[in-house]
């Protein structure tokens, strides 16, 4: 079953619970899907490796309108917002800890044969595209450059 398939299965068992926030998250999930499967050029399927891209996405989307919310005094919509972030980040693989992280850049550091800073961008077209919907880009970024400096 891909991903597709699991948000459309869960949408019914979140209405049969009714779950608002659940079904909310995943609804949103699912009209991102529609779109990119029906986008211009597109060939009217949905790669897993491009759902994840959708789903990592949404989630930066909603904890950025979660500190917006914050900043201008409004906690009940970022709750929300990161309630929903709890829902999308379910079918999200687990993130990685910062020791992981560290261990798999050194990894992929020495594969590159990366040894100073000039040479990140090599590194971070590997790390990227390695760690993608495990660890944030700018997570991935900052260490990256730790490491070469």
């Amino acid at each position: 079953m891909d991903l597709f398939d699991k948000i459309s299965a869960d949408i019914k068992s979140a209405m049969l619970a009714k779950d608002k926030v659940r079904l909310e998250a995943l609804r949103g999930v699912k009209k991102e899907f529609l779109e990119a499967k029906t986008a211009k050029g597109g060939d009217g399927t949905l790669s897993d490796d491009a759902a994840m891209k959708i789903l990592v996405k949404m989630v930066k989307q909603r904890r950025e309108s979660a500190r917006i919310y914050e900043e201008q005094n409004r906690p009940e919509l970022a709750a929300n917002e990161l309630a929903e972030v709890a829902v999308i980040e379910d079918y999200l693989p687990k993130q990685l800890s910062d020791e992981e992280l560290t261990a798999e850049l050194k990894k992929i550091i020495e594969q590159v044969g990366a040894t100073s800073a000039k040479e990140m961008g090599k590194v971070m077209g590997v790390a990227s595209k390695a760690l993608a919907g495990r660890a944030d880009g700018r997570a991935i970024s900052a260490k990256v450059k730790e490491l070469l400096a």
